[in-house]
């Protein structure tokens, strides 16, 4: 009979497989949300329901204000900055509307997953599907504000042409933006509260800092420093389009560069502090 030691018969345990890096979980969390646009799509839909609901217009309320305040200002600055009304009133309009776009997309995205308190605590969904969601609400309620545009093109004879196509990448950059932005500050807003009156309070100051409710030519030698503004190359490389004419020749280069690297540095940040997002809740 021969007696086998115990330490013969035990066979060497199975190496545990490597734990994910956080990048990759990153990037996976990213990957799973986009994948579910029917749910972020559907909670952005309900969004409007209930900031809206007893309302009749619903989001079209923003659409006329907006139509009467360009109009209003259009009359008078017209008249300050010596420029012809025809002309002013829709470069005003268009750089309004999607000024309101890039405004709630970094004010909301400061406070994205706080406002998710309750959905992150209870269901285990990807984080990046709240980041969705509340880029897709603004885009939804763009589309409200966008319908003014054709009237307004009409009334005041401006003509376009086939380089009104160039605003589908420029309305592309602006949401892939409005998604590293989002994610950026929602990391931010949700471990330092203070972040989102701060951020609201450097939006009104960049308001008139850039080219919306002025002419960017009445900066005279100003001018070549309010191209490098990246929110006026947002807005410029969409409006311009619209408008008949072309876009200032740095805004697309400055628009791209600033999603490849805004892009990078909010992935960088979101793996890094993913993990902590529920706790900082």
């Amino acid at each position: 009979m021969v007696i086998v030691a115990p330490s013969e018969t035990r066979t060497a345990a199975a190496p545990l497989p490597p734990e994910p890096s956080r990048a990759r979980l990153a990037a996976r969390d990213l990957a799973e949300g986009l994948a579910k646009s029917w749910m972020w799509t559907a909670l952005a839909l309900e969004d409007i329901r209930l900031r809206y609901r007893g309302s009749m217009l619903g989001p079209f309320w923003l659409t006329i204000s907006t139509v009467v305040m360009a109009a209003g200002m259009g009359l008078v600055y017209s008249q300050v900055f010596r420029v012809q009304t025809e002309s002013y009133v829709p470069y005003l309009t268009v750089g309004l509307i999607l000024w309101q776009l890039i405004a709630s997309l970094i004010n909301e995205g400061c406070e994205v997953f706080v406002r998710a308190e309750s959905v992150i605590q209870q269901v285990p969904i990807a984080f990046s599907i709240h980041v969705y969601r509340s880029v897709c609400r603004n885009v939804i309620i763009l589309a409200h504000s966008l319908i003014v545009i054709p009237p307004m093109l009409l009334l005041f004879g401006i003509r376009v042409d086939w380089h009104v196509l160039e605003i589908i990448p420029g309305l592309a950059l602006l949401i892939a933006n409005g998604v590293w932005i989002t994610l950026l500050l929602g990391v931010f807003g949700t471990r330092f509260r203070d972040i989102s009156p701060i951020v609201g309070n450097f939006m009104q100051v960049l308001f008139f800092l850039t080219p919306i409710i002025y002419p960017i030519e009445a900066l005279r030698e100003w001018r070549g420093i309010a191209t490098w503004n990246p929110f006026f190359a947002a807005i410029d490389v969409v409006r311009a389009p619209l408008l008949g004419t072309v876009p200032e020749g740095s805004s697309w280069v400055i628009l791209v560069l600033w999603t490849l690297v805004g892009s990078a540095l909010a992935f960088a940040l979101f793996a890094r502090f993913r993990g902590r997002i529920a706790y900082w809740i």
